[in-house]
């Protein structure tokens, strides 16, 4: 592909830099900390602190001596000032995630995902770093008012979990203006994956398949959605950073490329050999103003600024991601992390 060099950013390498990156524990964080380790980085990851001393995903990643683990919180602005010092990259993906549990649970939203980022941000413009990626969501943009959505479709808050993100992402562009703290926003579209948590629809699907039930309870099957695997997703965190140009400015990671939620469960079934019938769940619905009918992202920018490309983009990519997912959770060992017959929310 061609980059217009007018507008293409400057590429930094990552290797041989001391990174932080908060919710390092979760699906994506976990997936990261690979990516960035593998890409010479010596990296601090954040978790969420317990007393069990349970470092999430991190658990499985192999021990290495540029890897440097932190319990903590994002609520505690002490302790992120404590995590960023030393740091010249921040990777920001600690947040609360499900919603569902976000109707039920707002304030908790809004602390961990507003307040937690306000702290990311002062410790990032205290410390003076070079670079803070804030993640964002497809969310943010609500059902889609036209398609493909670029940056610039508006913003609706159909969830308190979306409004909890339009609020940190707009404190992100304010520490920018304001500050000039050095922030990108990357506003990632549906990933999936292994270790993601059956709170989502593709592992909620392959994990009820694997249990063997024949009958699926999902929500709502025909919203589409821009879905992404990982390894892709992670490549795009690891692009902004690197870009120069794409300092101050949001950002869509995501496959250009909608499918139903239907089609996917169809396409997850024939890929595991199995007969099955959609059932809808009442209790996986979403309240009818919230349901986010349609997602396709417009990746544009982010092909222009960094010369990103999915490598699992369209139909064809989708098997080969849904393939590696499906033979991840199928492994016994990590298919008893999860209660197949209990909805997560």
């Amino acid at each position: 592909m061609t980059i217009d060099s007018d507008t293409a950013g400057t590429a930094r390498s990552l290797a041989g830099r001391r990174v932080l990156v908060t919710g390092a524990g979760g699906f994506i964080g976990s997936h990261l900390v690979d990516r960035l380790l593998a890409e010479g980085a010596t990296v601090r990851a954040l978790v969420r602190y317990n007393s069990r001393s349970h470092w999430g995903h991190l658990e499985t990643v192999a021990t290495n001596d540029r890897l440097d683990i932190m319990p903590g919180d994002v609520c505690d602005p002490a302790l992120v000032r404590t995590a960023v010092e030393g740091c010249d990259t921040v990777f920001h993906l600690a947040a609360l995630i499900a919603i569902p549990y976000s109707y039920l649970a707002p304030h908790s939203y809004v602390q961990t995902n507003v307040m937690g980022t306000l702290n990311v941000l002062e410790a990032a413009r205290h410390c003076g770093v070079r670079r803070v990626v804030h993640t964002s969501t497809s969310e943010t943009y609500g059902t889609a008012r036209r398609v493909p959505i670029d940056e610039d479709h508006p913003l609706q808050g159909q969830s308190p979990y979306a409004a909890s993100k339009i609020g940190a992402d707009k404190l992100a562009e304010s520490y920018f203006l304001s500050f000039g703290v050095p922030v990108t926003t990357i506003r990632p579209f549906n990933t999936y994956g292994p270790r993601q948590s059956a709170r989502a629809v593709i592992p909620t699907i392959i994990t009820q398949i694997a249990g063997g039930a024949r009958q699926l309870k999902l929500g709502a099957v025909h919203p589409t959605r821009d879905f992404n695997f990982v390894q892709d997703t992670v490549r795009g965190f690891v692009s902004v950073a690197e870009c120069d140009a794409a300092v101050g400015r949001v950002v869509n990671v995501g496959s250009n490329f909608e499918v139903s939620i239907g089609d996917t469960a169809r396409m997850i079934a024939n890929l595991m050999g199995r007969d099955i019938e959609l059932v809808s769940d009442e209790q996986r619905l979403r309240p009818a103003g919230s349901e986010v009918e349609r997602l396709w992202a417009d990746n544009t920018l982010v092909r222009k600024l960094t010369g990103w490309q999915p490598e699992f983009g369209e139909l064809e990519g989708l098997r080969r991601g849904l393939a590696e997912t499906i033979a991840w959770f199928s492994e016994p060992v990590n298919l008893r992390r999860y209660k197949a017959g209990v909805y997560n929310i």
